[in-house]
């Protein structure tokens, strides 16, 4: 649906999951590609299935919150590519403890806001910058649908951040407009990657989320990396400072949940919830007790 030929696109985040995705997206659709994370040899692999697909790929490692990393990646994007026609700023972290808001701690706050907000507007700023001296492009920032509002299952820094980068988003869909460069952003629900496929069906979790989605089903990766490319082609050459939501209609929808996600029985000991809160409907389904210690590998050590 989209071409891409002769374009260069920077992908943050791209060594996995979504990023992964997008990069693979990007490949078939004809792009160059500058890919960046943390991860040199799970980047390699990454850049070898694209340049499979006949892409030419430059790997530069490096960390988003890092200021010095930021322009290195950028500068070498240029330098081999001459130019960046389109940024996916796509890394980001969450914190998977199921920690309530009043016991959360600043230095996981920092962390995440390190990577998820400050990150993301380096790579904003400075890729924007490129962009408007070179004659235009096109930035697609990965937001979040939890940073459109309350949610069960959020984290308290996750949806700082992520509304944070969504208000950036408008902000500088605007204020570039007039100048050539076009920044938008998708704001995905739960998207199941092979990565964490496993993970999330064998929990059950893939169930406690399609309970509260209007579609009852968690979206597929390639339900996402369609809608990014949209926003990163010429076909959206209208569209500037919007955030579309991919969420199966999550965010449309005014209920809430039907059990009380089970993290909140998380860290009794070490860190718990004050007050007495909705109990849920009863009685709870078997795949909901699967979930009661918590994550393996997190809150326990699983048997071997």
């Amino acid at each position: 649906m989209f071409d891409f030929s002769g374009k260069s696109v920077l992908i943050t985040g791209a060594s996995m999951g979504l990023g992964e995705g997008f990069a693979l997206g990007f490949a078939e659709a004809g792009a160059d590609l500058i890919l960046t994370a943390r991860s040199a040899d799970l980047l390699e692999g990454v850049a070898e299935r694209c340049r499979s697909l006949g892409s030419t790929v430059t790997v530069v490692p490096g960390d988003v919150s890092v200021e010095a990393d930021v322009d290195r990646v950028v500068a070498a994007g240029i330098e081999a590519h001459g130019r960046i026609d389109a940024l996916v700023n796509n890394a980001g972290v969450s914190d998977m403890r199921g920690v309530a808001p009043e016991a959360f701690d600043m230095e996981t706050w920092n962390w995440i806001m390190s990577i998820d907000l400050n990150g993301a507007f380096m790579y904003l700023r400075d890729v924007g910058r490129h962009m408007l001296e070179s004659g235009g492009g096109s930035i697609v920032n990965i937001c979040s649908i939890m940073g459109h509002g309350a949610n069960e299952l959020n984290v308290i820094a996750y949806t700082a951040a992520k509304g944070a980068l969504r208000n950036l988003t408008l902000q500088l869909g605007c204020e570039w407009a007039d100048r050539g460069v076009r920044v938008n952003s998708v704001s995905p629900g739960f998207i199941v990657t092979e990565m964490v496929r496993p993970a999330l069906e064998g929990m059950g979790m893939d169930k406690w989320i399609a309970s509260r989605t209007p579609m009852r089903r968690i979206g597929e990766l390639d339900e996402i990396v369609a809608p990014v490319m949209f926003l990163a082609s010429d076909a959206a050459s209208y569209v500037t400072g919007h955030d579309l939501n991919v969420d199966g209609g999550t965010n449309a929808a005014n209920g809430y949940y039907q059990i009380p996600p089970i993290h909140q029985e998380w860290n009794a000991d070490s860190a718990p919830r004050i007050g007495r809160g909705y109990e849920g409907i009863q009685p709870r389904p078997d795949w909901y007790e699967a979930m009661s210690g918590g994550i393996p590998g997190v809150h326990y050590t699983p048997e071997a």
